[in-house]
């Protein structure tokens, strides 16, 4: 309407710069040094903390320089969870720190469990093992947040061709294949004996893949044959296994 007053108006430089340094200050008030004590490892972490020659390292940059770059958590009531910067909290604790700068985040346990394995995929050496279950929990996570129903003891890779499946989105991001993903999700089924030969490379992914179908005494029974006789089966020879498993004719004697 003509002579009517627009109720927008352009924001001031003033009002531009109070703004952003409103922002720099509520970062900077979620970055604070929080008592080791107070801080619980992620629930389930698949990443392994090992104490070898990188963390001596790490353990030396630490007392020299301090943590640079602050670890993710997320308050849970009067303590705290680790989200990214187990490597880091381990080091503080070698270093005699008593403290570990960290960034306080608000975030659901789906979202925390992304950030948790995008961040630790950021290593430059990851077992086999540690993918399994990453992997694992990421697609959990990923389906609760699309609101898929978990249908009980079922793979989290869901079989779904009318809509775009988590584990497509997930095997775009990090590279691998779906197929590949529902190889590394099936080693979580490996009793540790097993999965162990995988890290080590004494087992291949395919031969892992058939026996994990297995139930957990036919592997138990397996991991002694391996002990006794020193080797571990081939891919053929796990089909035959699997087969016989379903057939219910799989004896420690075959």
């Amino acid at each position: 309407m003509a002579g009517r007053k627009s109720d927008f108006t352009l924001p001031t430089l003033d009002d531009l710069f109070s703004t952003q340094e409103m922002r720099d200050d509520a970062k900077l008030a979620k970055i604070r040094d929080i008592p080791l004590e107070l801080i619980d490892d992620f629930p389930d972490h698949p990443f392994k903390v090992r104490d070898d020659e990188d963390m001596v390292q790490l353990v030396e940059s630490v007392k020299e320089r301090g943590v640079i770059t602050p670890a993710t958590v997320r308050q849970k009531e009067d303590r705290y969870e680790l989200i990214s910067g187990h490597r880091r909290k381990r080091a503080c604790e070698l270093a005699g720190f008593e403290t570990l700068r960290c960034e306080v985040v608000d975030l659901t346990r789906d979202e925390a469990t992304i950030l948790m394995v995008e961040s630790n995929f950021q290593r430059s050496q990851i077992l086999p093992s540690e993918k399994a279950f990453a992997y694992k929990m990421r697609l959990e996570a990923m389906n609760r947040q699309a609101g898929r129903p978990k249908k009980e003891n079922s793979t989290p890779v869901v079989s779904d061709f009318e809509r775009q499946r988590t584990n497509e989105v997930l095997a775009n991001e990090v590279g691998e294949s779906r197929e590949q993903i529902r190889r590394y999700i099936r080693l979580t089924n490996l009793v540790p004996e097993l999965l162990d030969l995988v890290d080590e490379g004494r087992m291949k992914m395919r031969p892992a893949v058939e026996i994990s179908f297995l139930d957990e005494d036919c592997q138990r029974d397996l991991v002694d044959e391996i002990d006794l006789n020193d080797c571990t089966p081939s891919h053929d020879q796990t089909i035959r296994m699997r087969k016989m498993f379903e057939e219910k004719k799989l004896t420690p004697e075959a």
